[in-house]
């Protein structure tokens, strides 16, 4: 169980749900929701991560949980200490990226794999990044013509270069493929 004890020990999944509680209470399955459609595309937090960091929040006081309602779902509330914790961990520089992709991993070690069965996974993630490119660009045109959206529109950006650039990356494995047969 995490335990918070100094703002600057929020982890980043924590402090998400206090940016999430800043907008409005939600309750941890409204959250959930807006996870999936928000951060979700780039910060991965499970449902059980959520009531676990709601009740680490509560405890340490930065979310009070109000009484609950229909089907037990307990709306959390940020607190003034929550919101001010929340700002001092954003207003910190974040630690050095470390890129995670299981496709890059295959991809770099696909000489220990027969040249169809890497060719399959390629054409797999080429399908799977092309309509991630696609629901992006649709969201795009939502966010561009609202004036309160302009930093998630970054976020949604970066969402469309880093998607294009795992196509490109796929198209060139695929390519290198064909030269090989």
């Amino acid at each position: 169980m995490s335990t918070v004890t100094r703002d600057t020990d929020l982890n980043p999944t924590a402090a998400s749900l206090l940016g999430f509680l800043d907008v409005a209470p939600m309750t941890g399955w409204d959250i959930d929701r807006w996870v999936q459609i928000s951060i979700g595309n780039f910060w991965n937090v499970t449902r059980s991560q959520i009531y676990r960091e709601l009740r680490t929040l509560t405890d340490a006081g930065y979310a009070k949980a109000g009484e609950a309602g229909t089907r037990d779902k307990v709306p959390y509330a940020i607190t003034a200490k929550g919101r001010a914790a929340f700002k001092r961990w954003i207003a910190q520089a974040p630690p050095p990226e470390v890129i995670r992709s299981r496709l890059l991993l295959t991809i770099f070690f696909g000489h220990h794999l027969p040249a169809g069965r890497l060719r399959e996974i390629a054409e797999t993630e080429r399908a799977q990044h092309q309509k991630s490119l696609e629901r992006y660009l649709s969201l795009e045109t939502h966010l561009a013509t609202d004036p309160n959206q302009r930093f998630p529109l970054v976020t949604l950006h970066f969402g469309i270069r880093y998607e294009q650039a795992m196509l490109d990356s796929v198209d060139e494995l695929l390519a290198l493929l064909d030269e090989s047969q």
